[in-house]
């Protein structure tokens, strides 16, 4: 997750997700994506000069052009050994980032190349084509956070932690899942053949999806029975907050017994939007921590004039809740504020800063942090654990029945005897 405007949380969610959870060009590397939209005239870049050089870290310039020189002559000897000839500096020089931050050993730290960048950004921007579904990039494989409703990726089965193995029948072991991502991209209207690794699954299998025009939306609402009031977070982007506030608007105007926050499957998005809409929920005091390596703990609080600070309130979360809807749902519990019901989230417990690279060469992303809840729980890998554990079965959904939206309403209507 990130604080715009180079920052978000994830993730992927990933997840980007996808996205990247993120989720780009039908798949979202959602939990880590950036938090400006337009490319890249909307996204700040960060720059650090040797005055503004981190703290412990002497690297003046005299040093690192002895530093470099096993580089510069490693350089010189490619272009002059090589077999095949000519070959591309482009190339090679954003092999050596990727390679750079690839050595840290953190999958979150990574380097998007122009074309990734884009990708990475077209999810929160409102539309792009490809299957549809929010994506982990930081694991070995490309691996499904969850489909999108009514997505291609939704019909043709595909489900959290599935993993790709190969596209159109080409192993993509071994390749980083970011250009697996490009690889299962693609225009409206084309086949991409899937091979999926299924856990409970003996063997891999195949899977194909034709590509569509994919419009992501971010919230839905509407009142159920016994005068209940369901609000839906698909994603934390640009226009989340307004929409949430306005969807608020609309269902408290009913007087509603109780609300259900339904945020399964969300992916994550922009960690300031995360703040703004816990805070319609939480009337003040603190909802998340962000802890740096050099010892700094960043405190963010609830904002002023939530809507829906006293209304009753539960919040639906599974497997495919990840960065910030666990922060929103870890505030919330936390708090004593509402009650979760379902299953385990996701687990994005980082914060990942994104700059974008000069001479548009596409931007990298750094962990800078890990964020906890209020209690100062570290849910990075573990996830949230529901108050209320509700299993949706695959027989329950081929039956059209929400098991884990039947006990909320069930939670809010006890509450009210």
């Amino acid at each position: 997750m990130e604080s715009k405007p180079v920052r978000i949380i994830v993730a992927l969610i990933l997840a980007i997700f996808l996205m990247l959870v993120s989720f780009a060009g039908g798949i979202f590397t959602g939990i880590n994506l950036p938090s400006n939209l337009s490319l890249p005239s909307n996204f700040s870049p960060q720059t650090t000069t040797e005055a503004q050089a981190t703290p412990g870290v002497t690297s003046t310039p005299v040093d690192r052009e002895t530093l470099f020189k096993p580089f510069w002559q490693a350089w010189d000897l490619v272009h002059k050994q090589y077999v095949d000839q000519p070959v591309d500096d482009t190339t090679l020089m954003r092999g050596a980032i990727s390679g750079m931050l690839g050595s840290l050993g953190d999958p979150n730290t990574a380097y998007m190349d122009p074309v990734q960048y884009q990708q990475a950004n077209a999810p929160l921007e409102g539309s792009y084509e490809g299957i549809g579904a929010w994506v982990d990039t930081s694991g070995e494989f490309l691996t499904i956070i969850s489909p999108m409703a009514g997505s291609p990726a939704e019909a043709a089965g595909l489900k959290s932690g599935d993993m790709i193995t190969a596209v159109d029948g080409t192993s993509v072991v071994g390749t980083d899942p970011t250009l697996v991502l490009r690889s299962v991209l693609g225009q409206a209207g084309s086949t991409v053949v899937l091979t999926i690794q299924r856990e409970g699954e003996e063997n891999p299998f195949d899977v194909s999806i034709m590509r569509e025009e994919i419009v992501i939306p971010l919230v839905t609402s509407k009142m159920l029975d016994n005068n209940i009031a369901y609000l839906q977070i698909i994603q934390f982007g640009d226009r989340t907050e307004r929409e949430v506030k306005d969807a608020l608007k609309e269902l408290l105007s009913n007087n509603p017994k109780g609300l259900i926050l339904d945020l399964r499957n969300d992916p994550g998005g922009y960690l300031d939007t995360a703040i703004a809409v816990v805070s319609q929920f939480i009337p003040d005091g603190v909802v998340m921590y962000e802890d740096h390596g050099n010892g700094e703990r960043v405190t963010f609080t609830a904002r002023s004039g939530g809507l829906a600070t006293e209304i009753p309130l539960v919040v639906l979360v599974n497997e495919g809740s990840a960065s910030a809807s666990e922060i929103t749902a870890g505030a919330i519990q936390d708090r004593n504020r509402g009650k979760l019901v379902g299953t385990t989230t996701y687990g994005k417990g980082t914060v990942q800063s994104w700059s974008t690279l000069v001479d548009n060469q596409g931007a990298i992303k750094v962990t800078i942090a890990h964020w906890l809840t209020p209690n100062e729980r570290q849910i990075h890998g573990i996830g949230l654990t529901p108050d209320v554990e509700v299993q949706l079965t695959e027989e329950d959904v081929k039956a059209n029945l929400d098991p884990q939206l039947d006990k909320a309403v069930e939670i809010l209507l006890a509450a009210q005897k």
